[in-house]
């Protein structure tokens, strides 16, 4: 599995590049406390009812709170045969913490 730090998906949204799909796995209330703009809000529960929902030729970085949930995605995502998954190491604390410090917290 690959892995992305907060810092270089930023560079990569900054430069542009519209291949990511940002898919936010976390739940709805955590989605209304903060998120990435441009992300997308399936909670990791619904993540199985929503394979035929995710393009498989764009890069998805799966996020989540610190990284965990959005590994474990990650990996049953791969294991379904997506082949271009990146965990966002740290996730949406990291981001907060290391590229957009405005972000609200919990």
């Amino acid at each position: 599995m690959r892995h992305m730090t907060a810092p270089e998906l930023a560079e990569r949204l900054r430069a542009g590049d519209e291949t990511l799909h940002l898919l936010d796995v976390r739940e709805p209330w955590e989605f209304d406390v903060c998120r990435i703009d441009g992300s997308q809000l399936v909670p990791m529960r619904s993540i199985p009812g929503s394979l035929g929902e995710l393009d498989r030729d764009r890069e998805i970085v799966v996020i989540c709170h610190h990284g965990i949930r959005s590994q474990q995605v990650a990996l049953f995502l791969e294991h379904r045969g997506f082949s271009r998954v990146i965990n966002l190491r740290g996730g949406v604390d990291a981001w907060a913490r290391e590229v957009d410090p405005e972000m609200a917290t919990y």
